[in-house]
């Protein structure tokens, strides 16, 4: 895995990438082992297969080093962290430069990471729930200014033109959508996340976060809070009164209840688990709990709940939860298990549907982080270094956090 981290030298900018995998040693120390300053070409004629002139001019002056780091949670394994030069473009016209701040930890950023679906492009900086504070922008730019507190989600560029993009979907463009990190943009450079200090970002894909909200707590809206969000508002869930189904209490979750009770709905959370009952009805302020294994439970619900969001992303049964709907309810799907299994009759019988949706659109991004800031809605987090990304890592497999991990860049980079 790639961490990002930005130096200044003389004044002026530059970004490198820092690259960390496991060591088979136990280092007790952190080390800086060499500090230089160069020219671009003097690491051309060294050899460095990192830096070539295709991506950095030879005039450019700048910093390397190398360090160690332990990883003191885990006997026997080292954190080692070395840093590699990596220059981003000048700030355009239409770009906001953000020091970032905090990032969030979703599973994406595990799954890239370790390779899972085979695609990724190493070296992987992850990271896609972004906030910070801007520090320039271009000269098109009017929404932001330096100082403001903003926020980057899950994509950082699309096509701008096709009937989504025009439409504030740009999440679902039909041409061209660039994630925020592991794609190609428009340049033809792979895409580099918020696990850095740095982020160069075209301004509409960058957002307002509001005035006294903690920036720490903004980071997981950016893909937790909006994957609920989206479904919620589309199939017209903020109407007080009506009944939710929360299934799963993770990252998603926990997002889904808290949007739930903001919207003065009766939310109902179903798990695997009877230790998420304390949790579910005192500390996020469900309204009831179902041991989605007690058939009686499940049963005694029957055509009771409007809406259900489903977060799960282990395999579980969908034909029980679609018997729970009302006449013409709705499944939304914001996980991702490994297969749906369905039978046609818990659809047909009650005129029930099942819908997919990833993250959200510019426009809604915006009017959530809004909404979250009048309503104080702030999700529950644990704070942790950059260093203890793979920990994190490991526990979010174990679904082992409450509920969502932020990185803490401004203290752990510097």
């Amino acid at each position: 895995m790639y961490f990002s981290s930005e130096i200044e030298l003389h004044g002026e900018y530059h970004q490198v990438e820092v690259q960390t995998f496991d060591y088979v040693e136990t280092l007790d120390y952190v080390e800086i082992l060499e500090i230089v300053e160069c020219n671009v070409s003097d690491l051309d004629e060294s050899g460095d297969g990192n830096v070539t002139e295709s991506t950095l001019e030879p005039t450019d002056s700048i910093q390397v080093f190398e360090s160690l780091s332990p990883r003191t949670n885990t006997p026997n394994q080292s954190l080692v962290i070395f840093d590699h030069i990596i220059i981003k473009r000048a700030v355009g016209s239409d770009d906001v430069s953000v020091k970032i701040t905090h990032c969030g930890v979703c599973y994406s950023d595990v799954i890239y990471t370790k390779n899972k679906h085979g695609d990724s492009m190493y070296p992987v900086v992850p990271g896609h729930e972004i906030v910070g504070i801007v520090k320039e922008v271009g000269g098109n730019v009017e929404r932001f200014k330096a100082g403001d507190h903003v926020a980057v989600g899950t994509y950082v560029n699309s096509c701008r033109d096709c009937e989504e993009c025009n439409d504030g979907l740009e999440v679902y463009c039909s041409n061209k959508l660039v994630p925020t990190y592991n794609s190609i943009d428009e340049d033809g450079t792979v895409t580099k996340g918020g696990y850095s200090n740095f982020i160069l970002v075209h301004q509409r894909y960058c957002f307002k976060i509001p005035d006294n909200y903690p920036l720490a707590s903004a980071a997981p809206l950016l893909c937790a809070g909006i994957t609920v969000y989206t479904p919620m508002m589309h199939h017209k869930m903020n109407q007080p009164g009506k009944r939710l189904g929360v299934v799963g209490l993770g990252g998603l979750g926990h997002m889904a209840v808290l949007f739930g009770k903001a919207f003065e709905l009766h939310v109902t959370v179903f798990s695997t688990s009877a230790s998420k009952k304390e949790e579910a009805l005192n500390l996020l302020g469900a309204d009831n709990f179902v041991l989605s294994t007690d058939e009686h439970q499940m049963k005694g619900l029957t055509r009771s709940l409007d809406f259900i969001v489903d977060s799960a992303s282990g395999d579980h049964s969908f034909d029980l939860y679609l018997s729970l709907l009302k006449t013409k309810g709705v499944l939304a799907l914001v996980g991702y298990p490994n297969e749906i299994k369905i039978t046609p009759h818990p659809l047909s019988s009650g005129m029930r549907s099942i819908s997919g949706s990833w993250t959200g659109g510019t426009r809604q991004t915006q009017e959530m982080l809004d909404f979250c800031g009048v309503h104080k809605i702030y999700p529950r987090i644990e704070i942790i270094p950059i260093q203890y990304a793979y920990e994190a890592f490991e526990r979010i497999m174990k679904n082992d956090v409450k509920y969502r991990f932020v990185i803490d860049i401004e203290n752990s980079l510097k």
